[in-house]
């Protein structure tokens, strides 16, 4: 059996391509690569997370090494508590991802996502494990066994440091928050209470199957009816583990990661605090982004998707901000990855200090270029490479849009399927050149279910 690391850990369908026996011999091997004394862990809402994170922990005391569960706790959150403790963590999440899937994303002592040369080191030995093929490593006994603690009042360190970050001062706004029924929903509103502000909770009741459905980031229609029904400030959508934030202007219109990362990129340069003037941001940045950045002379640095990639970024080339179209932000200096929680109180300190709407300044920000993607269902998405039919066409295609548009075709590193993207002047003609594409990946690589 071959586990492999997506862009953010492993991910499955919980107990069926991620099985416990799968996650235990996860965390056996975690133990042994990543060290530590203790071992934190945490998880995001889902139903299946206690059974995921009980395998995990089993196998990381499996090898002698103590284990601190967390409990429900926003993937920075448990990023935080291992910089602070200089522990390695795991998380069990899917993030974004329906319910039914489950992950686990694993950090380096110190809250730090893993390096490839340590994943493919532990994709490797977990192949061994599971292959039965090979003798097993015995374990410690007796004394030797790691114990498991629950600590669930760790979040309070988290709450109090985010409360501590702000400088907000008095300026008070009327805000709706979109938990997504994930782990902001006991720790967002705790947040933005002590802040003082005026608070409408959405997605805040967790029944381990509501996560992330039809709310939060990935769905902000319910936070952008709600912000014009109650006249809100802005509205806060986080994903389900609370390591995004899409925000809603007051007139209902969504400020995607792109625009929030124009917005802090311009407001850090006129403070002088855009270390080396420049930021990080992944292929899937819209072209706008781009344009808007090199507009003021702000350099771009272009990394694969994935946050773990921006942060590569941000620490080689000494950066202080970069991210995702998504939502994920990382403000480097602050935290070793995206914060949704933390990427709201610096966007209501934005508005405070620019004294004007949300709406009107994500405007004049940048402009976006139509964007369509298709996720294109396939069997097959790791023969993207070699498929020359496919890349004719989007050679054919590009050609067509000439300099006004993008395109992008990737494998998924977190799904059975490619990523098609098309970026143009016209919202028609870059849904006519995704459909087209689209057609040709799933011809060449086999539709999938």
């Amino acid at each position: 059996m071959s586990v492999v690391f997506g862009t953010d850990g492993i991910r499955g369908v919980a107990n069926e391509g991620l099985t416990p026996e799968i996650v235990l011999a996860l965390g056996r091997v975690a133990a042994r690569h990543l060290g530590g004394s203790s071992f934190l862990v945490g998880r995001d809402t889902r139903r299946s997370g206690t059974l995921l994170l009980a395998a995990f922990a089993a196998g990381v005391a499996a090898e002698g090494v103590d284990v601190i569960d967390l409990g429900v706790l926003p993937t920075p959150g448990i990023a935080f508590l291992a910089q602070q403790r200089n522990l390695p963590a795991a998380v069990v999440s899917a993030s974004h991802n329906p319910f039914p899937d489950n992950g686990v994303k694993l950090l380096a002592r110190g809250g730090q996502k893993l390096d490839d040369a340590t994943e493919r080191s532990i994709e490797n030995d977990l192949d061994i494990l599971l292959s039965r093929q090979a003798p097993g490593v015995a374990g410690p006994v007796g004394a030797g066994v790691g114990v498991i603690v629950a600590e669930p009042a760790a979040a309070r360190d988290y709450i109090e440091a985010l409360v501590h970050s702000s400088h907000l001062g008095g300026a008070r706004f009327s805000v709706v928050l979109d938990c997504a029924n994930g782990a902001a929903s006991a720790v967002a509103p705790v947040v933005f209470g002590a802040l003082g502000q005026e608070l409408t909770i959405l997605g805040a009741e967790p029944d381990g199957t509501n996560i992330n459905a039809g709310s939060g980031s990935t769905d902000p229609a319910a936070l952008a009816t709600e912000v014009l029904a109650s006249g809100a400030d802005v509205g806060l959508g986080f994903d389900g583990d609370a390591d995004r934030l899409i925000a809603v202007d007051a007139n209902g219109e969504v400020v995607d990661g792109d625009q929030l990362i124009a917005l802090f990129a311009f407001d850090l340069d006129e403070r002088g605090a855009l270390d080396n003037r420049a930021v990080a941001i992944t292929v899937m940045s819209n072209l706008g982004l781009r344009r808007a950045l090199e507009a003021r002379g702000i350099g771009v640095v272009e990394t694969p998707v994935g946050d773990r990639q921006v942060t590569d970024a941000l620490e080689s080339g000494s950066l202080v901000l970069g991210g995702e179209q998504s939502g994920h932000i990382v403000f480097f200096k602050e935290a070793t990855t995206g914060d949704g929680i933390r990427t709201g109180i610096r966007l209501l300190e934005l508005l405070a200090r620019k004294g004007r709407p949300l709406g009107a300044l994500a405007a004049e920000a940048m402009t976006r270029f139509p964007q369509v993607l298709r996720n294109v269902a396939v069997r097959e998405p790791r023969r993207l490479g070699e498929a020359s039919a496919i890349w004719r066409e989007v050679a054919e295609v590009e050609a067509s849009l000439g300099g006004s548009g993008r395109i992008l075709v990737r494998a998924s590193g977190t799904e059975e399927a490619v990523r098609v993207m098309v970026e143009a002047e016209g919202l028609e003609q870059a849904d006519a050149c995704a459909a087209r594409l689209a057609a040709v990946v799933a011809r060449e690589l086999g539709a999938g279910g």
